[in-house]
């Protein structure tokens, strides 16, 4: 696998007990993590995957932008199509969507009306949290959160359970710090370390966020201020996955038996750190545009194992 400009980002961040850090590109890999080290069992169809493993399965979207009409992509609703067009399309259906924000990308109305009507299409539910372009209207996500905060804590924060799995929504893109950093604040991280008490070491954890909760690359805001803390909190349990979207390119890492896998945009993609002047729509010819575009799915394993993920590009 070729080297890429991410892969030494990602391997200065980690503590000493990182095992291996991996960036995959391409449509199909399947891979799993047996004894901290992820391996690839190949490029599979969807079914074949299912047969793989054992368990249930949902799948993770990512800044969507509906709204953006730029030279990087001038149709971001017309590329989401196409990924819930995939979705419609799976010979077996996911038990639901975990979308990692910028679901929108000026928070307009009409915006969150067009990615409601979208992913309706798909029949499936969908579990939310903000990105910072959902929460840029005058009410600082007010139209966010009436529409896809209710029941959740704070500025959109909640928790569930689905297949013996428990599932952290966390936000960090409220009074993001210098640089662009994101944070989650005391309050959300007593909320956390309430919701993590009493349960059992043993019970796997899939918890997901805009920004990434580990600083991958400073300089371009790549990261939580504070998110090492929950991560902390965090540790002590034996599957822990851990999603993000943000930087519209896939980035995987392991750390201990924390997996952290970042998703794919549907809208548009980003240079790789350090590759540019800054972070921001990159422009791609247009025949390249939907390799670099996707969506995820996550197959749950029977028993306290690692989760397998299949990263697809809207040009597989």
């Amino acid at each position: 696998m070729a080297k890429t400009a991410a892969d030494d980002q990602i391997k200065g961040v980690g503590r000493r007990d990182v095992l291996e850090c991996m960036v995959w590109a391409g449509t199909g890999v399947l891979w799993t993590v047996s004894g901290g080290v992820p391996h690839s069992i190949g490029l599979i169809g969807e079914a074949a995957a299912a047969e793989a493993v054992s368990g249930f399965t949902f799948l993770q979207m990512s800044d969507s932008h509906i709204g953006f009409d730029k030279a990087a992509n001038p149709d971001a609703l017309g590329t989401l199509r196409e990924a819930v067009a995939k979705v419609k399309a799976m010979p077996v259906k996911p038990s639901f969507i975990i979308h990692t924000g910028d679901i929108t990308h000026l928070s307009r109305p009409a915006e969150f009306d067009n990615a409601d009507k979208v992913f309706g299409e798909t029949g499936l539910q969908v579990h939310w949290v903000p990105g910072e372009h959902d929460i840029i209207d005058e009410d600082r996500g007010k139209a966010y959160l009436d529409r896809y905060g209710k029941g959740a804590k704070g500025a959109g924060w909640y928790s569930y359970d689905d297949h013996g799995v428990h599932f952290i929504g966390l936000v960090n893109v409220v009074d993001l710090k210098a640089g662009g950093l994101g944070n989650l604040g005391a309050e959300q991280l007593a909320w956390l370390e309430a919701d993590l008490k009493g349960r059992s070491n043993s019970t796997p954890i899939v918890v997901f966020s805009h920004i990434p909760l580990y600083v991958l690359y400073r300089e371009w805001g790549w990261g939580t201020d504070d998110g090492q803390r929950a991560l902390d909190l965090l540790k002590r349990f034996g599957s822990v996955t851990v999603l993000n979207g943000h930087i519209h390119q896939l980035a995987q890492k392991v750390e201990g038996k924390m997996t952290f896998h970042t998703a794919l945009s549907t809208a548009f993609p980003q240079p790789a750190p350090g590759s540019a002047p800054s972070p921001g729509p990159m422009l791609v010819p247009a025949d390249q545009l939907r390799s670099k575009l996707g969506l995820s799915t996550v197959t749950v394993m029977q028993g306290n194992k690692p989760l397998a993920i299949i990263d697809k590009t809207l040009a597989g």
